[in-house]
């Protein structure tokens, strides 16, 4: 019999989902005030001189016409799940960009849609799922921002897929005098890697026009690897094999088996067609009880413990389920929001080379239990070689790693966060890594210099084609020389 995804119970929901987020998890810009914004992590905030919802390309043209008059810089933002102030700037005027998200095409027999910036990957997949379609390329959740996503050039669980900037065509630029450019690989291709991964400093995406592909149906597939082989079960039984589409591993968080014990999901292609049933985009339940019950595993180690032992049997139980890509790729989100005063979520990213994986495992293991990190999920995802964007994290093939970490939010803890990170981000410099630039930026000047060796050049672009500085953000304040 075929189970969808939709039938799924509250435990596989926690137990699978939670950890597939990546860099889905953590922030929303909370504008307490009209003149403060920070994000859900809480870690940053600014005291900006107004935010600006967007709705038309006419807002963006007023917004920084005003901006040159009164001399004030400009932030971008969408739905901000950056955790390292790259979407406001002290002073700035914000572009809430969210109500800007009309989708404006969709070419069916080309495979391509056109959609403001403010729309979300959900948006996108409500309106190409009824003709067949689906996302190539995006974070392992439907709730990020178009425009977040292209500034950001995520990635995604699409072993065949490289970064997001692979599937964009083009897309609209405003600049800061007011002007309109189109950008592609063939018009001002000059601006195509600067704004792909360009975190908003060269102007206002307004739309792009992004490859889609079909709606395949996957039978999902869940294995334990040791941790020391999974280089080679990746290059072997992942990479080799052309059934394999989607694919994402865990690393245990429990205190017993710490980032010693693996499993690995794979979304294998099947020849099913697409029935009515299968077709239908599974949404969100449950959310109160899993965020309860997901909560247990941030104050204790039996928590975590518990939800990595019964894993065994969920993974049992689901192998075999048959899903469409855009449900594998619409997990549940809601119950991951998080409400502690004194605490917070935190994510980080570190590509490593993979054969330097288990060195960086190890090395994470140590640092982990030295600086005693409330250490929840890791994830890791197969990022293949890709050095189109300027500030590219991947320019070897790689493995992700994504890390969420519970943290409180006191200055001593922060402090204590800042040096672990630190030492994280040094240990994937030293087996030829990188690390993402979407969230704290606890990282030194020096280790962003080494992790990504075009950011001067970067600058040096930002500054030709923005001399005025309109654009900023605590990015480039923190990075920029």
């Amino acid at each position: 019999m075929r189970r969808t995804l939709r039938r799924a119970t509250w435990i596989p929901a926690v137990l699978l989902y939670a950890a597939a987020f990546g860099a889905s998890v953590a922030v929303r810009l909370a504008m307490p005030t009209e003149a403060e914004a920070t994000d859900v992590g809480r870690l940053m905030k600014a005291k900006v001189s107004k935010i600006v919802r967007i709705n038309t390309t006419e807002d963006v043209a007023r917004a920084l016409e005003e901006a040159r008059r009164r001399g004030l810089k400009v932030s971008v933002a969408g739905t901000n799940h950056s955790q390292g102030g790259q979407s406001f700037y002290e002073g700035a005027i914000v572009l809430d960009m969210k109500s800007y998200n009309k989708v404006l095409d969709l070419d069916v027999d080309r495979r391509v849609i056109r959609v403001q910036s403010g729309a979300t990957w959900a948006d996108v997949q409500e309106y190409a799922n009824p003709h067949g379609l689906a996302v190539r390329t995006m974070q392992s959740s439907n709730v990020f921002s178009i425009g977040g996503s292209l500034s950001a050039n995520v990635h995604g669980r699409d072993t065949r897929e490289g970064p997001l900037i692979d599937s964009v065509e083009s897309f609209r630029l405003m600049l800061a005098d007011g002007s309109i450019r189109n950008v592609s690989r063939s018009e001002n291709a000059e601006l195509f890697p600067l704004v792909i991964g360009g975190f908003g400093l060269f102007g206002v995406i307004l739309d792009a026009d992004i490859r889609l592909t079909d709606n395949e149906v996957y039978r999902e597939r869940t294995v334990h690897v040791d941790y020391r082989a999974f280089p080679d079960y990746v290059r072997t039984e992942i990479l080799a094999k052309g059934d394999v589409a989607l694919t994402l591993g865990r690393l245990s968080a429990a205190p017993d088996s710490l980032l010693s014990e693996m499993y690995v999901t794979r979304y294998e292609k099947t020849n099913v067609p697409v029935s009515a049933a299968l077709a239908r985009l599974a949404e969100e339940r449950n959310v109160e009880v899993n965020r309860f019950v997901f909560g247990l595993s941030r104050k204790f180690d039996w928590g975590k413990s518990f939800f990595w032992d019964a894993q065994r049997s969920v993974y049992a139980k689901q192998n075999g389920m048959l899903l469409t890509r855009n449900n594998a790729m619409r997990p549940p989100i809601e119950f991951l929001e998080y409400r502690d005063a004194q605490k917070t979520d935190l994510l980080q990213e570190y590509f490593v080379p993979l054969d330097r994986f288990v060195p960086f495992v190890d090395g994470m293991r140590e640092i982990v239990r030295s600086e005693e990190l409330n250490l929840m999920n890791v994830t890791v995802r197969y990022v293949p070689q890709n050095e189109e964007a300027m500030l590219s994290y991947a320019r070897q093939e790689s493995l992700a790693l994504v890390l969420l970490i519970n943290s409180k939010r006191s200055a001593r803890d922060v402090a204590k966060l800042e040096a672990s990170t630190r030492r994280l981000v040094d240990l994937a410099l030293e087996q030829g890594g990188s690390y993402y630039l979407t969230y704290q930026l606890f990282p030194t000047r020096e280790q962003f210099a080494k992790a990504y060796p075009q950011a001067e050049a970067f600058f040096q672009w930002k500054r030709k084609w923005d001399p005025e500085l309109r654009f900023m953000n605590e990015f480039y304040a923190r990075y920029a020389p």
